[in-house]
């Protein structure tokens, strides 16, 4: 259904999935719609994540980690902080009440490695997902589910050194993530004219005047790169304000951008499954606390990168309404 992206040994796995969420804590799973009841399983899982409140791409992830939890009986305990200490305090607030498991994005693997370890020292075990690619094991995760982000940015930048770009404007929505320094340094290594810009990802008008005047007093950018679908909403706003010819491609998709690249607004976006990753994250917490099952074999199981673009969209943009709850 997707151009796939190729990578060495490693298989991306094909459902579709967008994008959203804002700041919600420590609820258990809705019951609702089917599957065992929450908690008929015994366990426990604490689900944390690095969510800044408004970011559509969590309710994806949130929605997949809610709907395994159903299927299997799970009860959930979602928090997030994009706070890298708070979210810290998260995981120990986890092990502390001695949850069964524990399922993170590893974000600023730094700050998180206490915490996790923690929780190794306790004897719970830990997942990773969405970031921290190249750091879970380190940390003592024992599995985890994302894309590979520096495969994602190099194909991105490959795909548009082909069609011309010299001078890519890579756009950082949070200071500290591993995730979006992979993929601006993926695309550099393809277009070395890649500059990044640091914008407040919390504020949309703030990444909207902050772009605007970029754009504005550089003519020479000639791709806008965003790494969340918000974020290039808010690029599309600003290319408006500075009237910019510069063309926009994104990392992440949700319904809006779907639209957008459908409309000819957005190039493509580069997907990475964020429902696919919420599920298979409580998912292999419930297999490996009941059959000691490993997924992945210890390695990490790829969620994406694909491409998304004017080939495809037609038969992609239904699902992007699906995988909410």
């Amino acid at each position: 259904m997707r151009k796939r992206l190729l990578a060495a040994g490693a298989v991306a796995v094909l459902a579709l999935a967008a994008c959203s969420s804002g700041g919600r804590e420590d609820s258990g799973a809705d019951d609702s719609g089917g599957g065992n009841a929450p908690g008929s399983s015994g366990y426990t899982i604490a689900f944390v994540t690095h969510e800044t409140p408004g970011d559509t791409f969590w309710d994806k992830v949130r929605a997949g980690a809610e709907q395994a939890a159903k299927d299997e009986g799970v009860t959930l305990k979602y928090s997030n902080d994009p706070d890298a200490g708070k979210q810290a305090g998260l995981i120990q607030s986890a092990v502390d009440a001695k949850v069964n498991g524990i399922a993170t994005t590893l974000v600023t693997p730094d700050a998180l490695a206490g915490a996790v370890k923690s929780a190794s020292g306790a004897g719970i075990p830990v997942v990773g997902l969405n970031a921290g690619l190249d750091q879970y094991r380190k940390l003592g995760a024992l599995m985890y589910f994302g894309s590979d982000e520096s495969l994602a940015g190099t194909s991105l930048g490959k795909r548009i050194a082909g069609e011309g770009a010299k001078h890519p404007l890579c756009v950082i929505h949070q200071t500290g993530s591993v995730s979006l320094e992979s993929r601006c340094a993926g695309v550099r290594s393809a277009v070395p004219g890649t500059e990044n810009l640091q914008v407040n990802g919390a504020d949309d008008s703030a990444v909207t005047t902050t772009l605007q005047a970029k754009l504005a007093q550089d003519k020479s950018i000639d791709y806008i790169v965003t790494l969340g679908a918000p974020i290039a909403l808010d690029a599309i706003n600003a290319k408006q304000q500075a009237s910019s010819s510069a063309k926009l491609v994104t990392f992440d998709l949700n319904q809006e951008m779907a639209k957008r690249i459908k409309d000819g607004q957005v190039e493509f976006a580069i997907d990475q499954q964020p429902y696919v990753q919420g599920y298979m994250a409580v998912t292999s917490l419930y297999l490996y606390l009941k059959n000691g099952n490993d997924i992945g074999g210890g390695g990490p199981v790829l969620t994406g990168p694909s491409f998304v673009d004017s080939s495809n969209i037609d038969k992609i943009l239904p699902f992007t309404e699906k995988n909410t709850r």
